[in-house]
């Protein structure tokens, strides 16, 4: 029977990095996504630099500069933050070790480029919706999806859940009673603005009353144009009874907004979506056969809202864990456990810190008021937003 090495679902940032890695590590990796690419991904879009810094060392710094300068990806240098209050921030970003800046990446650009990069590196690439993982005796040996309008069963020694916050692999694995609740979940909303004046090379967070602990955002894409939106907690949101296309809108008639509008606020491609934090404690990664990676596990900031990041953190600990496991003739969920202890010690700290922010801000606005206005970017809460987007 056809087995392969690794069965990757989800094409996107997580997917697409651990699948990367594998094959240039030599193994007979099937990348799958229900999409073919380019495909738009709604997102705020910002990318750190330290994501790009990880992806230039996979062999990417090509692909991402000659992005840049066909205008895909679009580069900045510093942060602007607006209290509750309205006390203003700014911060400069700091580059990585070589160079390398964060960027505003539409995904429809950002993530074709890392998918074609894990073809590149010797993966096979198949559209197909995957249903959900195929146990026997309690161990994923593969996947069932809907290939060509029939549906397959593609075996794999190694299953790799990475096919984001709706993930049937996650859906299909984790225990009812090891779910995110919603105080750990957030709800978003995503437009592209078509005529607003740009600050140049800066992204910009708005903190303001009627949506903390969450906030708005403006990130721009160049030529007056800008992925603008906002989130908040989900819980939060379930209270309000507000939806959040008429949150939108109260942020564009923000009089310091407004009069930056050069037509009157023309949006396109709006979209929501939900997004799982990865401030819960005892969450499931791991299970005989199978790892979740990326936004499947639930590793996006608190705080931030952030994902990209974490994503490739995620897919870098979980190929290194593959790899030992195949060595030693054992993908048990027991020889994979290793792989969440490594994402905690990564990211729990900063997670932890973070959720610590969100619920200050929700309770205490007055507090992050002071450290904007009187710690600036020295604060622990400007790090955040400087070193998470």
């Amino acid at each position: 029977m056809n087995e392969r090495d690794v069965i990757v679902v989800g094409a996107g940032p997580a997917g697409a990095t651990t699948a990367t890695i594998l094959a240039q590590k030599g193994m007979d990796v099937l990348l799958l996504d229900r999409d073919s690419f380019p495909r738009d991904k709604t997102c705020g879009d910002a990318v750190p630099s330290g994501a790009i810094e990880t992806l230039g060392k996979l062999g990417m710094k090509d692909k991402i500069e000659q992005a840049v300068s066909r205008g895909e990806l679009y580069p900045l240098d510093q942060m602007y933050l607006a209290s509750p209050k309205g006390h203003e921030l700014i911060a400069r970003f700091t580059r990585g070790p070589n160079g390398e800046a964060s960027y505003v990446a539409p995904r429809i650009y950002f993530d074709a480029l890392i998918q074609q990069h894990a073809l590149d590196s010797g993966a096979e690439f198949m559209q197909a919706q995957v249903k959900e993982p195929v146990v026997e005796n309690g161990r994923v040996v593969g996947v069932q999806a809907r290939v060509n309008g029939s549906t397959e069963t593609i075996r794999s020694k190694l299953v790799i859940g990475a096919d984001g916050v709706t993930s049937v692999i996650t859906r299909a694995l984790r225990p009812a009673n090891n779910k995110h609740i919603d105080k750990h979940r957030a709800v978003a909303l995503r437009a592209y603005i078509e005529d607003i004046s740009e600050i140049p090379k800066t992204v910009e967070f708005y903190l303001y009353d009627k949506i903390l602990p969450g906030y708005a955002w403006i990130f721009p894409t160049g030529n007056h144009t800008a992925n603008i939106g906002l989130g908040m907690r989900l819980d939060i949101f379930r209270k309000q009874k507000v939806k959040l296309e008429e949150l939108l809108r109260i942020f564009l008639d923000f009089p310091d907004i407004k009069k930056r509008l050069l037509n009157g606020g023309k949006l396109r491609n709006i979209a929501t979506w939900q997004l799982n934090f990865g401030s819960q404690k005892h969450l499931q990664y791991t299970f005989d056969g199978a790892l979740l990676v990326g936004d499947a596990a639930g590793f996006i900031n608190p705080l931030t809202g952030g994902g990209i990041h974490n994503a490739i953190i995620s897919a870098q600990f979980a190929a290194q864990t593959v790899e030992e496991a195949f060595a030693k003739g054992d993908t048990s969920r027991e020889t994979l456990k290793v792989y969440e202890e490594r994402c905690r010690q990564e990211m729990w700290t900063g997670m932890k810190r973070s959720y610590f922010l969100q619920r200050t801000l929700m309770h205490f606005p007055f507090l992050i008021d002071f450290l904007v206005k009187r710690m600036k970017e020295n604060s622990a809460f400007a790090q955040t937003f400087l070193s998470k987007l």
